[in-house]
Order: structure tokens, then C-alpha cells, then sequence
């Protein structure tokens, strides 16, 4: 079912709960880990491996998303994305997603069932169902998503196992998603390319399993900048970590991005949050998985994180309440 669909009722309030409820899950399809979906108290999902992989993110407008910049599709889109990179990131393949939804009475029920149509979309790229969720009126609109995964027998890949010697190695976009945002911000709507991936991020998800399957030590969504998140690795496993910019890849679209706007196309790369690419470790033997890409190497304890052998000068990337 899609927006199109829906009864124009105006608003959420006017539409009530349970019909906005059935306007955005009626008529859906679901993957075959959903055993029972929407409507119950409580949603079934199928767990071959026996554990389950859980991970929750809150989206606030005008703080992670603007719908001026954004269509409600995208909003829907980028919600699910950054939540199911987490559990790709921790060698899983995803499963089910539920949503938290919170906004005013008189939010557009249009507005409601299209940021739904590109849940469903995201959901159903990454072969998960959403199973449910709960809606409330607030003051502004709130996005809430937990994500679940499965391990399918597999060991998970946390932060901690990066070991000396290791290979570091990313798979997916680097600072696209910031020179879409630096693009955004002084007013402009292009290049596309770079405005789409600050608006909907397109993690590679079955790069994470991949990743698992080919020894990765350690690894990490990059959400909130690649030496941010490489440093997270190498605080939990005690071990440094130095990149290498001649193995980075600086696209010439975001050195034209930065020629237009005076910024600087490298450091959207090393310090660029929200494109949710992955970054990993992998023994030095072992054979990249298809899509991956060395940029550098895990160093002694206590070396901390370094590029191109020294410090980075100035931010590492984004932090909360900052």
C-alpha cells in the first residue's frame, strides 16, 4: 500500500490512531522472519540463530533531519538506514524493525504515510519487515527505530578484537554526505549526488556479514566520522590506529564541492558523519571481501589514533551536545 492510497483525512488527528495505524501497515509485505506482524501487542520474529541483535537510534527534526531539505520518503528512508547499518556493523544480517513515532495532532496524515512509504522501502532493501512500533502526539515530529538482526551462527563483530598487525578497511561512501551538507546549508539543492547522500544514506548491508565471514577483527558503523568511529575501535581493543590518505578515496565531485564552497573534499572523507559506511579490521592475511578497500593499519597499544603517521589537527567528527 502506498501514500496514494491513503483517505485524505487531513490530518493524523482527524485520521485518528488506529486508522493512521492501518494506513501505513495495511497491504504490506513481510520477509519470512516476520511471524506475526503489526496488530497484536506484541510483533514475532523468528530467530534461526537464538540470539537476537538489537540496536535503537532517535531522530529529532530540525536536529537529524529538515523537511525542508528532505522529502518525507527520505526522512523514512535515512530513519531505517542508520539503524540497520548498526546491525550490519556487528557481522548480522537484518531481520525486523520497529518505530517509535511521535508528532502534533495536526502533522498531515500525507506527511505520515509517505515518511512510511520510505520505511518500507528501506526495510525491504535490507530484506527486514517493520513488525510494529507506537505512535504518540508530541510537540514536534520524533523518530524512534530499533532494529533487530540475526547472527546466523556466526560470532559478532564488536569493537574490541582489533589486534596489532591488523589491516584496516572500509567498505561503502566517505564524506558525501558531509559535502551534502555543507552544500545544503549555504542554500543550494546541487550537485544531487551529494545533497542525496546527506538526505538518504545508502549503507551496504550485506558488506557487514561479508565482513564476518572474511575474519574481520573488529568493526563499526561510521556514523559520526571515519577517525571518530576508527577511535571508538581503538579505545575498546587498546590498540592504535593510523590511516592513510593516499589510500583514501576523494572523489572529484567533492573536490568540485569544495572548490565551490571553500571546504576541504579530505577532511569531509576523515571526519564526515552520516554516509553509515563500514569500517573494519581484518587480520593482515586475509583475503578483503568484495567492496572493501584498505586505508590503513592497526598499530601498537598506546599510539593512539594517528593519520599518516601524526595527529589529526582539529575535530574528529561529530559529538552530541556540542
Amino acid at each position: 500500500m502506498s501514500s496514494r492510497n491513503v483517505p485524505d483525512a487531513g490530518s493524523v488527528a482527524e485520521l485518528g490512531e488506529f486508522g493512521l495505524i492501518r494506513a501505513v501497515t495495511e497491504n504490506r509485505r513481510q520477509p519470512a522472519s516476520t511471524l506475526l506482524g503489526p496488530g497484536d501487542d506484541a510483533a514475532i520474529v523468528a530467530t534461526p540463530d537464538g540470539r537476537v541483535v538489537a540496536s535503537t537510534d532517535v531522530l529529532v527534526q530540525g536536529v537529524h533531519f529538515r523537511l525542508d531539505w528532505s522529502t518525507p520518503e527520505q526522512v523514512g528512508r535515512k530513519a531505517v538506514a542508520v539503524n540497520l547499518a548498526d546491525i550490519a556493523a556487528m557481522g548480522a544480517v537484518p531481520t525486523s524493525v520497529l518505530v517509535g513515532l511521535a508528532c502534533p495532532g495536526d502533522t498531515p496524515t500525507n506527511l505520515i504515510t509517505e515518511l512510511a512509504d520510505g520505511m518500507w522501502a528501506e526495510a525491504g532493501r535490507a530484506g527486514a519487515g517493520l513488525v510494529g512500533g507506537d505512535m504518540v502526539r508530541s510537540d514536534q515530529l520524533v523518530i524512534s527505530i530499533t532494529a533487530l538482526g540475526d547472527l546466523r551462527g556466526r560470532e559478532p563483530v564488536k569493537r574490541s578484537g582489533a589486534r596489532p598487525g591488523d589491516v584496516v578497511a572500509v567498505c561503502g561512501r566517505l564524506g558525501w554526505a558531509a559535502a551534502g551538507l555543507a552544500v545544503l546549508h549555504r542554500g543550494f539543492r546541487s550537485p544531487i549526488g551529494a545533497v542525496n547522500a546527506q538526505r538518504c544514506p545508502e549503507p551496504q548491508y550485506a558488506a557487514g556479514p561479508a565482513a564476518a565471514e572474511a575474519g574481520a577483527t573488529a568493526m563499526i558503523d561510521v556514523s559520526d566520522g571515519l577517525l571518530a568511529d576508527l577511535g571508538h575501535i581503538a579505545e575498546s581493543s587498546n590498540v592504535g590506529i593510523d590511516v592513510r590518505t593516499d589510500l583514501l578515496e576523494v572523489p572529484q565531485r567533492l573536490v568540485d564541492v569544495s572548490t565551490a564552497l571553500g571546504g576541504d573534499p579530505l577532511h569531509w572523507v576523515l571526519t564526515g558523519g552520516e554516509d553509515h559506511a563500514l569500517a573494519a579490521t581484518f587480520p593482515s592475511f586475509a583475503d578483503l571481501p568484495e567492496g572493501w578497500r584498505r586505508i590503513g593499519a592497526v598499530t601498537m597499544p598506546d599510539s593512539g589514533l594517528t593519520v599518516d603517521g601524526g595527529p589529526y589537527r582539529g575535530e574528529k567528527g561529530w559529538e552530541h551536545w556540542r
